[in-house]
């Protein structure tokens, strides 16, 4: 507890919504033995996809020596107050497939694991019976022209109901299993002899038990289907009326995104991603804005029942999305590929307004950015404490809620961008 709260390593951390088909736990290989393993679909609750990442510039030592220093002992990494990897099957000194160990922690929190693959670069264990958790975890090492690169990828579930409960719920042993892991990671660029460049980044993607996390959970249908019927309470066509002078907030936010070559944007590069992202709705954060809707339905014309969270309190409300757009702008003699789209509020939100999210591309030299403007008043009509409330407070919260969606639009594009570089090289290797 005492390191926990004293730590002064940077640790950035980003919730995502996930989906059954991107962030299910990769198949076990041929050669692993099955026997007593407790995989992901034998746990309880939610499935958390889990990436955490670090760059060490200055090494002493290459990435193939660095992971060799792990596996010939993996309790080199284990941090002294609250961890230890003790191998109980398999030859000390090197680490092959089959090989068992269990990770001896204080009180009934001790998982055993086995190794299913091993490679110069990587490896992964899986969950055995009576794990806290049931799942998988894999440990990479990258070298760039810079850098290493440092990551740890897992996919698990709560072993059982009371694990899910602390875990997601009471968020206890969620604190402690990050500080495990990033204390691990510290051990790791320790080991290395290098300095942690950027802090630790820690991406969480959550995908629910119960259904794809795609759509709304069954507690949400029937309220999001309650919005169809409803007005806009938003006058897009009197936007020039819309001035702070008569009592409006007008923003206008924006963030840089990792750049890409001049010229159309590049499959698979920052601009898709970007878009995917504003698409999905990924950009708000889970734990201030969590978004109902139909993910098969199109996007224009979509309704979203927005549930806003301020400290206990719970607010739904509704917005229907506009007409999206993707084209070419010409701005001050610069061509731009801008894709985006809006919501407008409707009849019983606190506020009336609309808000736009944009990623345009500089065609001329490949930069990148996200872009955010609204205008937002508080409501004429629905119900009075919260019409008040907003007036009070809302301003506040308000902008805020805007600067982190600029932050996540850059760390997420980034974290994507780095995930789906991962991929790429493993699939070519």
């Amino acid at each position: 507890m005492w390191r926990y709260m004293w730590r002064t390593t940077p640790v950035h951390r980003w919730e995502m919504t996930g989906s059954s088909a991107e962030d299910s736990p990769p198949e076990l290989p041929e050669e692993a033995e099955l026997d007593a393993v407790q995989p992901a679909g034998d746990g309880h609750g939610p499935l958390f996809h889990r990436v955490y990442r670090t760059s060490i510039r200055g090494a002493q030592i290459s990435a193939e020596q660095l992971m060799r220093q792990i596996t010939a002992d993996l309790d080199v990494l284990a941090p002294s107050e609250m961890a230890k990897f003790q191998k109980v099957h398999g030859e000390e000194g090197e680490m092959r497939v089959g090989d068992e160990y269990v990770v001896r922690m204080p009180g009934p929190w001790d998982g055993p694991v086995r190794v299913v693959s091993v490679t110069a670069d990587a490896f992964r264990l899986v969950t055995l019976e009576d794990h806290l958790e049931a799942g998988q975890i894999e440990f990479r090492v990258h070298a760039t022209p810079r850098s290493i690169e440092f990551v740890i990828e897992s996919w698990a579930r709560s072993g059982d109901r009371l694990s899910s409960l602390l875990y997601g719920h009471l968020r206890a042993a969620k604190e402690v299993q990050l500080h495990m892991w990033t204390s691990v990671i510290t051990r790791v660029v320790e080991l290395a002899r290098g300095r942690m460049h950027g802090g630790i980044r820690v991406v969480t993607r959550r995908v629910e038990e119960d259904d794809d996390s795609r759509s709304p959970h069954r507690g949400s249908r029937s309220r999001l289907a309650g919005l169809h019927g409803r007005e806009v309470n938003f006058d897009a066509s009197r936007s020039k009326e819309y001035t702070r002078e008569a009592g409006w907030h007008v923003d206008d936010m924006s963030a840089e995104l990792p750049g890409e070559p001049s010229g159309d944007p590049v499959e698979g590069g920052s601009w898709q991603t970007a878009c995917r992202l504003i698409d999905d709705y990924q950009l708000a954060d889970p734990g201030t804005v969590r978004a109902a809707f139909d993910h098969d339905a199109p996007l224009e014309g979509r309704d979203m029942l927005l549930e806003i969270r301020f400290l206990v309190l719970r607010i739904g409300v509704g917005v229907r999305v506009g007409t999206p757009y993707d084209e070419v702008r010409v701005v001050d003699g610069r061509r731009a590929r801008v894709f985006g789209w809006s919501y407008r509020t409707l009849e019983g939100h606190f506020e009336m307004g609309e808000m736009h999210y944009e990623v345009w591309k500089w065609l001329d030299d490949g930069d990148v950015e996200f872009r955010l403007r609204a205008y937002s008043h508080s409501a004429a009509s629905g119900p009075l404490w919260l019409r008040l409330g907003f007036r009070l407070l809302g301003r506040r919260q308000q902008l805020e809620f805007y600067r982190n969606v600029c932050r996540r639009a850059r760390r997420l594009t980034e974290s994507q961008l780095e995930l789906a570089d991962v991929r790429t090289r493993e699939a070519g290797s």
